[in-house]
């Protein structure tokens, strides 16, 4: 069954589209290197909650927005492969200089996941 990296990250609202573009290539270079799907989605009803909540999880400022991706690959020895391929790409280097990515990313938390159900 298919792989799944989940991403969670707070971006200012006036860098979406700098982070859209970012994750545009960066997309297209995981489906280069063998990912089989790139998603990026942005907070359109991320409410905090009581106890915890995606504004919460990324300690949401005023001003931003919660961004939820994940890629899916055909197994967990699959994506560790491609994510060799993407990180050694000079095309990814360029995008992850120092001051260049448009969000805290010390805010930003991510995991692996085996996909338990796919209807």
């Amino acid at each position: 069954m298919a792989y799944v990296d989940g991403f969670v990250l707070p971006v200012p609202l006036s860098n979406i589209e700098k982070y859209r573009d970012i994750a545009t290539r960066a997309g297209q270079i995981w489906r280069e290197h063998g990912a089989l799907k790139f998603v990026e989605c942005v907070g359109d009803d991320v409410k905090p909650g009581l106890v915890t909540s995606f504004p919460q999880s990324v300690k949401l400022e005023e001003g931003e927005t919660v961004i939820f991706s994940w890629i899916v690959y055909e197994s967990r020895q699959q994506r560790d492969e491609v994510n060799d391929k993407v990180m050694k790409d000079p095309r990814m280097a360029d995008m992850m200089q120092p001051g260049t990515m448009p969000f805290d990313g010390k805010r930003m938390f991510w995991g692996g996941f085996e996909v338990l159900v796919d209807l």
